[in-house]
């Protein structure tokens, strides 16, 4: 066609009313999306003082038989989908009473219908189990599955029963729950840091570490000591008014925690709201049990 502006007009009304296969379709041409069979997952979790990473992907049943099928016993297993499975620890930890360094590690298991074996392995970014090697190995335990009750369809990690100083880990899927003890020497690391702090200059954690004592079972009378001297500090923190009862009692001073009860209770009574409801709970429960 000679002539240009008059063609580039035709194609204007003419090109709505082509056939749709005769047309150009920008959205061939795009990136699709599909969904993942088995999404990517990272959980963290604080334990003590040890930040806990577990990056895995999840696969699910979709009605396929798991434990020995899908996941064979007896075979090393990446632990999710994908790559294996990675674990990253920020200081050391104890893993069924054995101590792992802090780093970051590959975490395989071998499933058993009456034990599974517990893997970290020192390589990290492999896929699946193929290039996996004993010989990297830097832990090695056995554990117990547990039936489950009820079905889960997509495979699961999770840390709990948290406690300052231990957690369990648990691997679960289909109708098993494998749970791994996690334990941290919280004690041992703490301890010394304040009894330094305490003896140092500056502002001391009284309340911090009278609870820490008394929640392990340290030296009550050295923390009663820490909350008197967190009291004068804040005479109208009905808190830890009420938590020095609660050491009385864990120390059999029934009297005195009677009183630190009662003194609390008062508080809570005149501090109203919210906060004085739950420490005339907490209060009332506190004096019913030393009467």
């Amino acid at each position: 066609m000679k002539h240009p502006i008059v063609f580039a007009a035709f194609l204007a009304v003419a090109v709505p009313f082509l056939p749709s296969s005769l047309r150009a379709h920008p959205a061939q041409d795009a990136e699709i999306k599909f969904p993942q069979a088995s999404p990517a997952a990272t959980l963290k979790q604080r334990v003590g003082l040890t930040d806990i990473e577990i990056a895995y992907s999840r696969p699910s049943a979709k009605g396929r038989k798991i434990m020995g099928g899908l996941v064979p016993f007896g075979q090393v297993w990446r632990t999710g989908a994908n790559a294996a499975t990675k674990l990253t620890l920020s200081t050391d930890l104890g893993i069924e009473g054995k101590l792992v360094p802090a780093g970051t590690y590959a975490l395989f298991t071998i499933p058993g219908e009456s034990e599974w074996t517990v893997i970290v392995n020192k390589v990290i970014g492999q896929w699946g189990s193929y290039s996996y090697d004993e010989k990297n190995d830097e832990l090695r335990v056995k554990v117990k599955p547990v039936a489950m009750q009820e079905f889960m369809e997509t495979m699961t990690i999770e840390v709990g029963n948290l406690r300052d100083d231990s957690a369990v880990l648990s691997i679960a899927w289909e109708k098993t729950r494998v749970p791994i003890k996690l334990e941290t020497d919280l004690v041992a690391v703490l301890v010394p840091q304040i009894k330094a702090a305490m003896a140092g200059t500056g502002k001391k954690p009284y309340f911090a570490a009278a609870m820490f004592y008394y929640d392990h079972d340290l030296d009550l009378k050295e923390a009663l000591g820490w909350m008197d001297a967190a009291i004068k500090e804040q005479p109208d923190a009905v808190w830890i008014v009420y938590r020095r009862g609660l050491i009385l009692a864990k120390m059999g001073d029934k009297k005195g925690a009677l009183a630190a009860g009662q003194a609390s209770l008062e508080m809570a009574k005149k501090a109203g709201g919210s906060l004085g409801e739950e420490y005339t709970r907490l209060s009332e429960a506190l004096i019913a049990s030393v009467k």
